[in-house]
């Protein structure tokens, strides 16, 4: 092999090349380490100080050094590498299109994936995450629950490399892919606004849920933007289950100045609004944020800010798969956009029009 070195040993050189493909032994010769060192760093064994780590690390950086997984789990007798998925609810479908999409390109680089739910509480995302890396794996997603995930990076033994997608990470730098949630959710509700609507209410998860945070923060955009006031009595968050979503809707349009229009933060959301609309047969506009099954097959198609599930998965997948094979990049955000998908509920006037076309004061 043809290596160009510092002239001092364990001094990295700022251009190193390379003929073949390089080596543990490579890296630790260009690091100026023992190739225990190095070994301990690559499978991220307790022993080694942060600033040796580091050294390990540029030179793994600048020879481009990957390690081979499939042959490492061979030798150590596992048959297939395994990689971790941590979501809120395999039942929902979003997230049922997420695993899936995850399962095929991780079956595609010769992985297998634990998945394990966390039921947004996180303190079963913490004790089920902590769990996979016990067990073993490679790499994890992680659909977050939490607002600390420092805990991944406690020592030196759990560094596995994790990618955080549909929410960011909390306190900790980290790859992420997340949707465009506040423009999405801003243009959801300017359709309404454009349809004549003036008291639009929102129906959302928890505060502490990020996507609602941003979804609710897209929303008061769009109506300050036209210069409607937030009347924060039509903001109903904390309704993560269909039932509740129902609920809340039901309670919104018994107001004495219901809603003429509903924005229904997610899918789950979505369903139990369209319920109650439909029990009361309530003459309401509707957009929902996540496309869902049998949306376009309503009596009154509903009108979403539609997104591709399945890219967003696949753009985590492959993030976390370059970064087990050596992508030494700092943390990535990949934001994943948004489209409004106008099917007829959002096209809904409101009952007693108001005279005036607030869409000429939308923000472009």
């Amino acid at each position: 092999m043809d290596i160009t070195l510092a002239s001092h040993r364990g001094e990295i050189p700022s251009t190193v090349q390379v003929v073949r493909k390089p080596t543990m032994r490579d890296v630790a010769d260009v690091a100026g380490v023992s190739l225990k060192t190095v070994s301990r760093v690559v499978n991220m064994e307790p022993g080694v100080d942060d600033h040796t780590a580091a050294r390990v690390e540029g030179a793994i950086a600048r020879l481009a050094y990957r390690r081979n997984e499939v042959a490492r789990n061979l030798r150590k007798g596992i048959s297939l590498a395994l990689i971790g998925l941590v979501i809120e609810d395999l039942a929902n479908p979003f997230y049922a299109t997420v695993a899936r999409t995850i399962e095929d390109v991780a079956r595609r680089h010769g992985y297998a994936v634990v998945m394990a739910s966390s039921g947004e509480d996180p303190e079963r995302e913490r004790e089920v995450t902590t769990g996979l890396l016990q067990r073993g794996v490679q790499g994890l997603l992680i659909v977050p629950a939490g607002s600390d995930h420092r805990y991944l990076y406690a020592d030196r033994a759990m560094r596995t490399k994790a990618v955080f997608l549909d929410r960011p990470p909390a306190l900790v730098e980290a790859d992420s892919v997340v949707l465009d949630n506040i423009v999405g959710a801003r243009r959801g509700v300017e359709h309404l606004i454009a349809h004549g609507h003036r008291r639009i209410a929102f129906v959302g998860d928890p505060p502490m849920v990020q996507t609602s945070v941003e979804r609710a923060e897209g929303y008061r955009q769009a109506l300050k933007g036209a210069g409607l006031p937030v009347d924060e009595a039509l903001v109903r968050l904390g309704t993560p289950r269909v039932d509740l979503a129902e609920a809340s809707t039901r309670q919104l349009l018994a107001l004495q100045d219901p809603p003429t229009a509903i924005f229904a933060q997610n899918n789950r959301n979505s369903v139990g609004a369209l319920r109650a609309i439909r029990a009361l047969d309530a003459r309401v506009a509707f957009v929902g944020f996540d496309d869902f099954e049998l949306a376009d097959m309503l009596p009154v198609p509903a009108t979403v800010v539609g997104h591709d599930p399945a890219e967003m998965a696949r753009a985590a997948a492959e993030l976390l798969f370059g970064r087990l094979a050596g992508d030494q990049r700092p943390p990535q955000r990949i934001v994943i956009p948004t489209k409004l998908i106008a099917r007829g509920s959002g096209e809904i006037v409101p009952p007693s029009p108001r005279g005036v076309d607030f869409s000429r004061r939308l923000r472009r």
